[in-house]
């Protein structure tokens, strides 16, 4: 991946994110867009020596769109600035549910690579069924949480948006308390693509991503009941 030209056309979209200054700049974008999802096919490779229920996605589906959806949007931009994959078991379009906990990453104009794993906002119903667990498994919640690599690449799990109190019916005197009012159980990190060689983006991905595994695996043992499968049970 030529990370220096993926850089600067990002950095130039940022400044001309319009239609006709994409169109005329096409042929790089696929040029990136074609070393990109090299970069996805080898990582996908690589996972699969640590998570066999990666191995069969499909690095073209794990990709996302440049486009972006703008009907709801006040931000009438039609293109993102940054190039991002999502790898799961599934097709990323697939509601979250048990097993598919998501490793994500993306690059960006100013040079940042940034990633996590776990899920993220997950669908009320599935917020729900990892909340009792976190109660009904608080031990080896307890574990993920205090596990060395995790902690060494990550540090703790995202605290974005947490709720303000504790979600409806659970004890505001619990242990993991903090934790239960988390939209998303993920974890995030970035990096400064210019302290990198490119040679080592995968297995430096691969890397990151292994050390979050713990949190991956906790989450695939979340089931989910028929009455936590409606919407209304949450």
């Amino acid at each position: 991946m030529h990370l220096r030209d993926l850089t600067q056309f990002l950095t130039e979209l940022s400044s001309n994110n319009n239609r006709p200054w994409f169109i005329m700049n096409k042929p790089r974008y696929d040029i990136l867009r074609e070393e990109f999802l090299a970069v996805v096919t080898e990582l996908i490779a690589e996972l699969s020596r640590f998570d066999k229920q990666v191995a069969a996605c499909n690095p073209k589906k794990a990709m996302f769109r440049i486009n972006r959806d703008i009907r709801f949007s006040h931000d009438k931009s039609p293109y993102k600035t940054r190039f991002s994959a999502g790898i799961t078991p599934f097709d990323k379009r697939r509601p979250s549910a048990g097993g598919g906990s998501t490793y994500y990453f993306q690059l960006d104009g100013s040079g940042k690579l940034s990633f996590g794993a776990g899920e993220y906002l997950p669908p009320s119903p599935r917020l729900k069924a990892i909340r009792d667990n976190v109660v009904n498994d608080a031990t080896g919640f307890a574990k993920v949480l205090k596990n060395k690599q995790l902690r060494a690449t990550y540090g703790d799990l995202l605290f974005e948006d947490s709720l303000q109190r504790p979600p409806k019916g659970f004890d505001a005197g619990h242990e993991h308390i903090t934790y239960l009012k988390l939209k998303s159980f993920f974890v995030w990190t970035e990096v400064d693509l210019a302290l990198n060689s490119p040679e080592l983006l995968v297995a430096q991905l691969a890397h990151g991503f292994k050390d979050a595994f713990a949190l991956v695996t906790w989450l695939r043992g979340v089931k989910e009941t028929v009455d936590e499968a409606d919407p209304g049970a949450a």
